[in-house]
């Protein structure tokens, strides 16, 4: 994940966001999102995109939240980590079985 902007930056493009879309100024919210994106220099789907995670972060729209979807990742690292032992332990029991097998 490209980490180009820093979490106070994330913040303070919301908070704009939130203010430009409360003066009433935009008609609708890609307005908004395109006028403050332009403002800070930066592209107008980066911003939206953290408008969808903070709305789905904060159970106004459905989805899988930041720390369900981190948590997921780890316990899919986790499970790939845990295969690959038992293969190796397997492995290491077929071949200590032949050995026992040897006179």
């Amino acid at each position: 994940m490209n980490q180009k902007y820093s979490p106070e930056m994330r913040e303070r493009a919301l908070r704009m966001l939130d203010e430009a879309r409360a003066s009433g100024d935009h008609p609708n919210l890609m307005s908004a999102v395109r006028h403050v994106a332009g403002l800070l220099g930066m592209s107008a789907e980066t911003l939206r995109v953290w408008h969808r995670r903070r709305e789905i972060d904060t159970g106004q729209r459905p989805g899988v939240t930041t720390d369900v979807a981190e948590e997921n990742k780890r316990l899919q690292r986790e499970v790939a980590e845990l295969k690959k032992a038992n293969e190796i332990l397997r492995a290491a029991s077929v071949f200590f079985a032949k050995e026992l097998d040897r006179p």
